[in-house]
């Protein structure tokens, strides 16, 4: 019993730890997962790119699939992915979610009326609060991740409140430094709230470029993190923000103009890549 699936890394929009609500949107940056199901009972977990990885989330992923579907299956999971772990792209995000799509396919439920690609998000966000990787449940960057494009969301009740299409080059900055959602000081996000209600009505009226700036500047004081790599970017771009809980920083515009930031950003340490959104979302390989 074997299935493969692909998921998508996400840039932020809002940040959903100020007040539970939280915006996102797909990149094209991939997690791939394969899972082989068996009759073990015990589910087993690999990441490509970290041998010594924590596997809690794609391990959870898996069980709370086989729990609802299967027969009390065991087997492996492999993630390997595209996306840079702990750097604020939804790496855990995409592998819940691939991992749960290669799950359902190898049980051959994937077409089943109550396991949409919406339903099927929300069972990785179950099982991301279970293995204690989030702090909201990330249905924010999750939903962005499954269902492609531009999403806002309620975390606290696991609602899709917007869900566009969008069209963007992205420039991504990632430093060498690495910052784990589940250790957010969330507390400080909270005394930003005022400014996240700001940025989530931009968000919900579609300035989604507007809503980013916001978010960066309020949630880089809050976590820390310098906002002179936003200043620097902000007269050539639409919108650039820091991407979840940090480090790395994104800037959606017009390629002449995210080109001009790069030759900016390039003197500074870490990965810069051009990318563009997708809306194409999380999908089963057959």
């Amino acid at each position: 019993m074997y299935g493969e699936a692909v998921a998508l890394g996400a840039g932020t929009v809002l940040n959903a730890l100020a007040t539970g609500v939280g915006s996102a949107f797909a990149i094209d940056a991939e997690t791939t997962a394969r899972v082989d199901l068996d009759g073990t009972g015990e589910v087993r977990g690999e990441i490509a790119e970290a041998p010594d990885g924590d596997t809690r989330l794609i391990r959870r992923c898996v069980e709370r699939v086989v729990e609802r579907f299967g027969d009390g299956e065991g087997g492996h999971v492999r993630t390997e992915s595209d996306v840079p772990m702990a750097a604020g792209l939804k790496s855990s995000s995409a592998a819940a979610n691939a991992t749960i799509l290669a799950t359902l396919s190898a049980l051959d439920v994937d077409d089943v009326d109550d396991v949409d690609h919406e339903a099927a998000c929300r069972i990785g966000v179950q099982a991301a609060r279970d293995a204690g990787v989030t702090v909201t449940g990330a249905f924010d960057d999750a939903s962005a991740s499954m269902l492609g494009g531009v999403t806002v969301t309620d975390n606290t009740a696991d609602d899709l409140l917007a869900h566009e299409t969008v069209d963007w080059d992205v420039l991504v900055w990632t430093p060498p430094a690495r910052a784990f959602s589940a250790d957010a000081d969330v507390e400080r996000c909270e005394q930003v709230a005022p400014m996240a209600d700001l940025v989530a009505d931009l968000a919900l009226d579609g300035r989604y470029g507007e809503a980013m700036t916001v978010n960066g500047l309020a949630f880089s004081a809050a976590l820390g993190f310098p906002t002179d790599p936003a200043v620097e970017a902000m007269p050539h771009v639409d919108g650039v923000s820091l991407s979840g809980t940090g480090p790395s920083v994104v800037a959606v515009g017009d390629r002449e103009g995210l080109e001009h930031v790069r030759d900016h950003w390039t003197q500074r340490e870490g990965d810069i890549w051009l990318t563009t959104t997708r809306t194409d979302g999380a999908r089963v390989i057959e």
